[in-house]
């Protein structure tokens, strides 16, 4: 028989030996391993713009989670953020600090960025440059003016991602948005204001008033102009300024008309470079047995050929209101020669037609009217080429025949997504085309009575009587030793 100081110290190398095997296969589990993306709406995976920019990311980026652990969407945050971590080849570091738990840390933070952080959010820094990026900013909530609105989508990438390229390039785009020329209401002109203040949070630019008529051109930090649903003409003076700014180089002008505004000279302007607006709406009538049925909302679809609309082309739009339809001169030789390319980025369904005679109870097809296609957006794009690297270059416009796709009580999420993405085409940041939002869904369970008892028999009968009987067998057993 070995001697007992044998038997120890082969029992104390078999220790080292499974310690250090337990070590070294944790090591290689923390350091190499692999991640699946099970959720139904892929809710833990980044877009590939976000992968592509992340892939070539080449200063360092600190990101801090300021968020309390009772937030509704802590956990998605920190989820998303996680694979911001995974995927930055350690370029991006990312720490999570509770202001209510972490308070030495929360104030150190404080004092390094001169932030108030007295709300959740998302704080990122890169050197001096920082951005911090509040919950209502991750988020988009029911349309509606009520208090506690519910969420319904979660737009954390997108935000993030824009932020990030903000912090790092240390510059903010601005769009001047075009003021003095009225509106279908105060509140619709609030609307599209705010709408668009919010987009520039999330999509890192801001927006400035401007009134041509206070000015003698474009002011030439402009990354873009917005006219987003004037009801008043432009002077010739503003439309020469207008037409300044579109040739010099890298202009963008986001446009949506009014149908029932007074703007001869814009549309002018729009038919010049291709696009016209006919002046009729855009309409689906039919007679029912309840009586005649006139339908000014415009059900429509993304066009695929566009890039920058090809992520929207599985959702429908619906443009509430009253639309136009628009003339689309791409064919056209002229505008050929002058490098213009003229292309649909919205299609109305069908059914719906360009209506001369719109006031009418039950209005019918005949001559004068506009049959389907119908387009009601478009996009213009002056010095466009084959090559990619010199689009940068070009002078770009999208132009809509709507002016309430920013109403607060109709806009939709993907009105809010073409618009953005829209404004980053005029940016040239196709990079930050195409980042999904992530539905936030609520499944419900129904169980039938049969269910229920089931349920009841298995957790309180069944499963306490095997470990009841368990127990019994192992009593019987040292018994009967």
């Amino acid at each position: 028989m070995p001697k007992r100081s044998g038997i120890g110290l082969n029992v104390f190398i078999q220790v080292i030996l499974a310690l250090a095997i337990f070590a070294g296969v944790n090591r290689l589990n923390y350091r190499h391993y692999w991640r699946w993306d099970l959720s139904p709406s892929q809710d833990y995976t980044l877009s590939e713009a976000t992968l592509n920019y992340l892939s070539s990311l080449s200063r360092d980026v600190q990101i801090y989670i300021v968020f309390g652990r009772d937030s509704k969407v802590y956990g998605e945050v920190q989820s998303l953020l996680e694979e911001y971590d995974m995927h930055g080849r350690k370029r991006v570091k990312v720490r999570s600090i509770d202001p209510v738990r972490d308070i030495e840390r929360a104030e150190q933070l404080k004092a390094d960025t001169g932030l108030s952080l007295a709300q959740n959010g998302v704080l990122i820094r890169c050197g001096s440059n920082k951005r911090f990026i509040t919950e209502e900013e991750l988020v988009v909530r029911e349309a509606g003016t009520k208090t506690n609105r519910q969420i319904i989508e979660f737009r954390g990438e997108d935000a993030i991602t824009s932020a990030l390229v903000s912090v790092v390039e240390g510059s903010v785009r601005r769009f001047y948005y075009v003021v003095g020329k009225g509106s279908r209401s105060d509140a619709a002109l609030s609307d599209a204001y705010n709408a668009v203040i919010d987009l520039g949070k999330q999509q890192n630019f801001e927006v400035i008033q401007v009134n041509l008529s206070e000015v003698s051109h474009i002011p030439t930090d402009a990354d873009g102009l917005l006219i987003l649903g004037a009801r008043y003409d432009l002077s010739e003076r503003e439309i020469s300024m207008l037409d300044d700014y579109w040739k010099t180089k890298r202009a963008g002008i986001f446009i949506m008309l009014d149908p029932g505004g007074e703007t001869s000279r814009l549309n002018a302007f729009l038919t010049l470079y291709g696009v016209r607006p006919r002046g009729d709406r855009v309409l689906m009538a039919e007679s029912t047995s309840t009586g005649a049925k006139k339908q000014f909302s415009v059900t429509a679809e993304f066009m695929k050929e566009v890039p920058f609309v090809r992520h929207l082309t599985s959702s429908a739009i619906t443009m509430a209101g009253q639309s136009e339809s628009l003339e689309l001169r791409d064919q056209d030789a002229a505008l050929k020669e002058q490098a213009i390319s003229v292309q649909p980025l919205i299609r109305a369904s069908p059914r719906f037609w360009g209506e001369r005679q719109y006031l009418e109870e039950l209005p019918i097809v005949d001559e004068e009217d506009t049959l389907p296609p119908i387009y009601v957006a478009a996009s213009v794009e002056r010095g466009a080429v084959l090559n990619e690297s010199e689009r940068a270059d070009s002078s770009r416009m999208v132009v809509v025949s709507n002016s309430t796709l920013l109403d607060k009580q109709t806009m939709l999420a993907v009105s809010r997504d073409f618009v953005a993405a829209g404004l980053n085409w005029l940016m040239n940041r196709e990079s930050l085309i195409g980042i999904p939002t992530k539905p936030k869904r609520s499944y419900r369970i129904e169980l039938t009575s049969k269910q229920h008892e089931l349920i009841f028999w298995v957790t309180s009968i069944t499963l306490p009587g095997i470990v009841l009987g368990l127990g019994f067998m192992v009593w019987a057993s040292r018994r009967a030793a």
